[in-house]
């Protein structure tokens, strides 16, 4: 390790709404282990909200999980990505879930280790003195034994941090799928034109489903959707934001029989309530609800990014905004002021 760095800078979520940049000491690798020199890093709407109030008690804590970068050391055991791909020093990488071994849940239901308690993401780890470099804001990171890593050379940086978000609208999109009410010629509302909801948007696209109405906090909206469906209602319908009053209010969007899937919600913002006459047993509403996402859908995702590129959808627009490493506080003010799509943070 002679010719590494002999330190990395990460940024330390010490208190809400105060991010501290902070050097560590770069680890001796264990023979499973793999070290990432970060190129950049999306903000999710779950780091903004453990930033301003730890909702998870994760403090202190290096957020950041739509990351990306190059290897530039292994462990002598690393050979391969999840996918089977060979991995070399060099290699551009991203990384989905970790699901222990042992966890009994994904033992009894394998399709379903998103569902697992014991489901673990990067920049979501609580520091600690055997590991410090557990997110993707900062200089480095050490991806541990048994993560999922997926090699990613020839996307461009924004592509790449991109990639963790197309995995969430692809799981909600194989959701709504089991309904077996989504076909090419459905009607398609999507709520909330966040991140997520654009690329619900663009995923729906490529599958082929052209007619999309996209709401976002438009005043007499349900009026509108009724017009442009002739009084219907939607087929189906995607609820993207986390605000319990629209998830209250996606419902009325969907005709009878139509169905609905509610991916807007990665913490508890509170409740809603719904008419259950009205919304559910006289429309006969199918409803699922989306949860992250699988690491088998994260070759998924990365092949819905490149196929997005390639028929003209300019996905990577999406990143509107960069800051450096310190000014990442100034990024997080940014994001709760609503500015810009998706910023990112990059190490300088």
């Amino acid at each position: 390790m002679s010719s590494l760095p002999s330190a990395a800078r990460a940024a330390v979520l010490t208190a809400p709404r105060q991010i501290e940049i902070r050097e560590f000491p770069l680890p001796e690798l264990g023979n499973d282990e793999i070290l990432v020199a970060v190129e950049g890093c999306g903000i999710c709407g779950t780091d903004v909200h453990e930033y301003k109030r730890d909702p998870f008690g994760l403090i202190p804590v290096v957020l950041g999980h739509e990351g990306t970068g190059t290897i530039i050391a292994m462990g002598s055991g690393v050979s391969v990505d999840t996918a089977g791909k060979s991995l070399a020093i060099g290699d551009q990488i991203v990384t989905s879930v970790l699901v222990p071994e042992d966890c009994p849940f994904t033992k009894d239901f394998p399709a379903r280790s998103n569902l697992s308690d014991s489901l673990g993401v990067y920049g979501l780890f609580p520091d600690s003195e055997s590991h410090h470099l557990n997110g993707y804001f900062a200089t480095h990171i050490v991806i541990r034994g048994g993560s999922t890593i997926f090699k990613v050379n020839g996307m461009n940086l924004s592509q790449r941090m991109l990639i963790e978000p197309m995995a969430v609208s692809v799981h909600a999109l194989e959701r709504a799928k089991t309904t077996g009410l989504l076909n090419f010629a459905s009607t398609v509302v999507v709520q909330g034109c966040g991140p997520i909801g654009l690329m619900m948007i663009a995923t729906l696209y490529a599958h082929g489903v052209g007619n999309i109405i996209a709401v976002d906090g438009v005043e007499k909206r349900l009026e509108a959707i009724r017009s442009l469906t002739k009084g219907r209602g939607a087929d189906f319908a995607f609820q993207c934001t986390g605000v319990p009053a629209a998830a209250a209010a996606i419902w009325k969007t969907v005709r009878r029989g139509g169905g609905l899937c509610e991916v807007g919600f990665f913490m508890d913002n509170g409740e809603c309530s719904i008419n259950p006459h009205e919304d559910l047993c006289k429309k006969e509403i199918t409803a699922v609800g989306s949860w992250v996402y699988t690491a088998q859908e994260y070759p998924i995702a990365i092949e819905m990014i490149r196929h997005l590129a390639r028929i003209g959808i300019p996905l990577e627009e999406l990143v509107t905004h960069t800051f450096p490493l310190d000014s990442i506080n100034e990024a997080m003010e940014a994001n709760i002021a609503m500015e810009g799509i998706k910023i990112a943070i990059t190490p300088a």
